[in-house]
């Protein structure tokens, strides 16, 4: 799975860039799991990076900055048995990372009142609800 990462039409990570560490998984895998490095650490130096642009790089460093170490972004992953599909998991979930964390921010929220016909339901609701309650209380 060489070549460059996608992470969107505008943004292309170059190989180069990618830095990939194996090492052996635990979990299920059978004798096969103390020999093959099938766990798979994707690095990319987000903070060294010419492949984003700079408002893009700034706001990725400022939303991702609890999961960097030294302006690096590690994924793991080993949920797999094969190394290839790790990489691809690995690269599929560095790239979706990225793409949230470049995204513009949401537009702010208007607050808005109730409108008068929902306050009128709210109100008649309330009066037949008071109304029942009382129909049920004995005399006194």
């Amino acid at each position: 799975m060489p070549g460059p990462l996608v992470v969107r039409t505008s943004v292309v990570i170059p190989e180069a860039e990618l830095h990939w560490r194996f090492s052996r998984s635990s979990g299920p895998g059978g004798q096969g799991v103390n020999t093959t490095d099938s766990r798979v650490e994707l690095g990319f130096d987000l903070a060294a990076t010419t492949a984003i642009p700079p408002d893009l790089k700034a706001r990725a460093l400022d939303r991702l900055a609890p999961r960097l170490s030294g302006g690096v972004l590690t994924i793991a992953a080993s949920e797999h048995r094969s190394q290839l599909r790790n990489r691809e998991a690995a690269a599929a979930r560095l790239a979706q990372l990225l793409r949230e964390a470049i995204s513009p921010p949401p537009p702010r929220r208007r607050p808005t009142k109730p409108g008068r016909a929902s306050i009128e339901r709210r109100l008649t609701a309330k009066k037949h609800r008071a109304d029942l309650k009382r129909l049920r209380q004995a005399p006194h």
